[in-house]
């Protein structure tokens, strides 16, 4: 996939535009926080990634990761500084070019969800607050399949999202789903819901879910 071929998709204008004029933690945060605020909304978040992530890992054969809708690279950095090997996409350019400007070592590439493939098979695929960003059923269906065709057996695809009791729009670009679509959607693939955690921040409704790939 070229960068060319995704410069029909209108949306990636309101994403370049959020992540040229806001800071790095608001473009991927909550933009109703101050620094302060999403300072420790990342903070929390990765906390909890990485305990439910960490007990997968060992000094002597780091994690193949893929931070998927990885923004301007916070998670996908701190993840490599952890020792883990990691792979980072988004569809957004200017994204891309504000996370290679920050260094360090993971493998930044402009790319859909639904569009990325790799040589390998990742133990753990992340998407976080990503998929209720994609309104639509069917561009929602299709980055949840191509995601979870990237794991490896017994290797964890981390998604988050509100778990409403039916999905529930906010405005045009956000779209809840509840976790029962998730298992509807990844189950028949092989994947087995096995933890969530609620992000227990403020307001936020917003939590990780946890799907092993069993077969």
């Amino acid at each position: 996939m070229t960068d060319a071929a995704l410069d029909h998709d209108a949306p990636l204008d309101h994403w370049d535009a959020r992540h040229r004029e806001q800071d790095e933690l608001a473009a991927g945060g909550h933009p109703d926080l101050d620094r302060a605020g999403n300072e420790l909304f990342y903070a929390l978040r990765l906390g909890t990634l990485l305990s439910l992530i960490g007990d997968l890992h060992s000094p002597a054969a780091p994690l193949f990761v893929l931070d998927a809708g990885c923004g301007t690279g916070y998670f996908a950095r701190a993840l490599d500084r952890c020792g883990h090997r990691v792979d980072a996409i988004d569809a957004s350019q200017e994204a891309i070019d504000r996370a290679r400007a920050a260094g360090d070592g993971p493998r930044y590439t402009r790319a859909r969800l639904d569009e990325w493939r790799s040589p390998w098979p990742y133990d753990v695929v992340l998407c976080v607050d990503v998929l209720f960003h994609l309104p639509g059923d069917a561009e929602w269906a299709a980055a949840l399949r191509n995601l979870a065709s990237l794991v490896r057996l017994t290797g964890r695809l981390i998604v988050t999202d509100a778990d409403t009791p039916v999905p529930r729009a906010r405005g045009d670009r956000i779209r809840h789903r509840p976790t029962d679509r998730y298992r509807a959607a990844l189950e028949p693939l092989g994947l087995r819901h096995t933890e969530s955690r609620p992000y227990g921040f403020r307001e936020a409704e917003t939590g990780f879910h946890v799907f092993t790939r069993i077969r």
